[in-house]
């Protein structure tokens, strides 16, 4: 083979090998466990609808996974790797891989009283000691529960479609953020630029204090409205740090920044409470009452007849 062959071969097999680690990929799929299939997961509403769990506190929409990265499970990236848009398929992920293999030591006999009242039947789930299962007899003043998962000893069959590969970086972060936080939050990308105070190294005088000069950066930052939903969001609260050090490593990113739009229609309370916040004296309190239209001695007397 001609070396000209041998290059034009070697460009066919790389423009051929399909997805691959790092790739940001949006898959569609439903997992069942092989045995009864019981859903397992889905991305399909539809799915969803039919199997009467579409009321929980979650969207069903395709999602945005990084191969290489553990946000599926080693035998379904196996199977996408190397495959293109379109591509359709169906892997059975192991029960050692999926939820482990079911230990008969993790079914413990306990006394019933450290169960609530409300949860002493089989099937209740339950937390004892930190350790979550499932009640599965009480026996007189005794119950024996399963701490294995329960889905142990199942293996799990998914049937997936590649959609598409997500390029765009903003709908990469919102893919890589869903994976934590299931919320529909607005983001964008800005370069901003921002003055700093850098270290500029003398070879006068080593043991001179260093000088600093201020220089001009680029500080690339993603952007994201804050909703009230993130910020009670317990695993947004107790994740965010973990969360942008995420984002911003895969993304390349310098910075991110949550912003809090308060918009109209906060009521009086909501202008009170910013205008007390910002340290105001007592007769700013008494303009703004007046520029709110509020007669200060109506609500006085309205309270002194309520004390009556």
């Amino acid at each position: 083979m001609s070396d000209d062959q041998e290059a034009e071969t070697e460009s066919h097999e790389e423009e051929t090998e399909g997805l691959a680690d790092g790739d940001f990929v949006r898959i569609a799929y439903t997992a069942r466990t092989v045995e009864n299939g019981q859903l397992v997961d889905t991305t399909d509403a539809e799915v969803a609808e039919e199997e009467g769990v579409d009321d929980q506190q979650q969207s069903f929409e395709p999602r945005v996974i990084v191969l290489g990265e553990g946000h599926i499970f080693e035998t379904v990236e196996e199977a996408i790797k190397g495959g293109e848009v379109g591509d359709e398929g169906e892997v059975v992920v192991p029960a050692e891989e999926a939820f482990g293999e079911r230990d008969p030591d993790e079914v413990r006999t306990v006394s019933a009283d450290k169960i609530p009242e409300d949860d002493r039947y089989p099937g209740a789930h339950v937390d004892l000691d930190g350790e979550h299962g499932h009640v599965e007899a009480i026996i007189g003043g005794r119950a024996r529960v399963d701490f294995n998962h329960p889905l142990a000893g199942q293996d799990v069959e998914y049937e997936y479609e590649l959609l598409d590969v997500v390029e765009d970086r903003v709908e990469q972060a919102k893919g890589l953020i869903g994976m934590y936080v299931d919320t529909d939050l607005e983001m964008w990308i800005e370069t901003d630029e921002e003055e700093e105070e850098v270290v500029v190294e003398s070879d006068d005088d080593e043991d001179a204090e260093p000088e600093t000069e201020t220089e001009t950066v680029e500080k690339e930052t993603l952007y994201i409205e804050a909703t009230p939903q993130l910020s009670m969001n317990q695993q947004w609260m107790f994740s965010k740090q973990q969360i942008a050090g995420d984002v911003t490593q895969k993304l390349g990113l310098d910075r991110i920044i949550i912003q809090e739009t308060l918009g109209e229609g906060a009521g009086m309370m909501g202008g009170m409470g910013g205008m007390m916040g910002g340290g105001m004296g007592g007769g700013d309190i008494e303009d703004a009452l007046e520029d709110a239209d509020v007669d200060a001695d109506e609500i006085v007397e309205e309270l002194e007849n309520a004390d009556e």
